[in-house]
């Protein structure tokens, strides 16, 4: 995959923008994704983000620079945390492996 120059890599954004809240697509269109631009212009949030799928439904991710931001987010907005781990690799890069992190883990 080519990358434009000065383009954020997703594993850029995974390092400096850990604190990621999964969101419906649907949840930010119109409207409320004006209302989300706009709050989150003092939360640190990235301009860049990631989109995955989980069964049939869209995701955008929010990607924070800090816990305070994305829980204020949470607060705000509802959505789900997202653990980057979760997210494919390869030719399925944009499917959400929800709690595959957690299960490794144990």
């Amino acid at each position: 995959m080519n990358r434009r120059k000065g383009e954020l890599t997703p594993a850029a954004i995974d390092r400096g923008w850990p604190f990621q809240i999964a969101l419906l697509a649907k949840l930010s269109e119109g409207k409320l994704g004006e209302e989300q631009a706009l709050y989150c212009n003092r939360l640190m949030r990235c301009s860049r983000g990631h989109t995955v799928f989980y069964e049939d439904q869209h995701y955008n991710i929010h990607c924070f620079a800090t816990k305070v931001g994305a829980e204020a987010f949470l607060a705000k907005f509802g959505g789900e945390w997202f653990d980057p781990h979760d997210r494919g690799r390869g030719a399925e890069w944009n499917k959400w492996f929800k709690g595959r992190s957690a299960a490794k883990a144990s």
